[in-house]
């Protein structure tokens, strides 16, 4: 997405050789227009997909998941990284670890809102090693749902998760793929 890609070009900051921080449009600081055009690409790149929810995790993907939503007509779950007293009774739970925070997380999701029924499209900010997408497929295949793929905003095919979860036969759209990165060169996009 051209968009998304100028977007990174001209206010991304490179951090190191694999940190790209996007915080001041995409997820600390968020730019609600850009997001539209986010979500429109999404539904269009999912739209004969027949999805009924939209999955993604806690907190960065929930404001780009929430705007995608309402392309698709849907609600949005987010995955909870701390189970909560408002969550009560029977959850799925997967673990995740964190490329930018170096933690391990369990992940919840009340089993009342991912059902067999539901066919579900994964929504994040970033697909660097995979982790958070194999612990969000987890959720779904452990609730008997259908997942339909998942979309990206950045994807650093210069990292294993995206190699890793396509072969496991998901369909990966992402949007914006860097090929490489430095602080001296730049971004530079597949």
């Amino acid at each position: 997405m051209e968009l998304l890609e100028e977007r990174i070009r001209r206010d991304g900051k490179i951090r190191g050789g694999d940190v790209l921080k996007v915080d001041s449009f995409l997820n600390h600081q968020m730019d609600v227009s850009l997001f539209a055009e986010i979500g429109k690409e999404f539904r269009r790149l999912f739209g004969d997909c027949g999805v009924t929810k939209i999955l993604t995790i806690e907190a960065s993907g929930i404001g780009i998941a929430c705007v995608t939503a309402q392309f698709f007509g849907c609600p949005v779950i987010f995955a909870k990284k701390n189970k909560t007293k408002n969550i009560a009774g029977d959850v799925y739970t997967s673990k995740v670890e964190s490329f930018t925070h170096g933690k391990v997380y369990d992940i919840i999701v009340a089993r009342e809102f991912l059902r067999p029924e539901d066919r579900v499209l994964l929504i994040d900010d970033f697909l660097a090693n995979g982790s958070a997408l194999q612990g969000l497929i987890k959720l779904v295949e452990d609730a008997g749902a259908t997942l339909v793929g998942a979309g990206i905003c950045v994807e650093k095919a210069f990292q294993p998760g995206g190699d890793r979860i396509r072969s496991m036969g998901v369909r990966v759209e992402s949007l914006a793929r860097i090929k490489s990165m430095s602080e001296e060169t730049g971004v530079e996009f597949c």
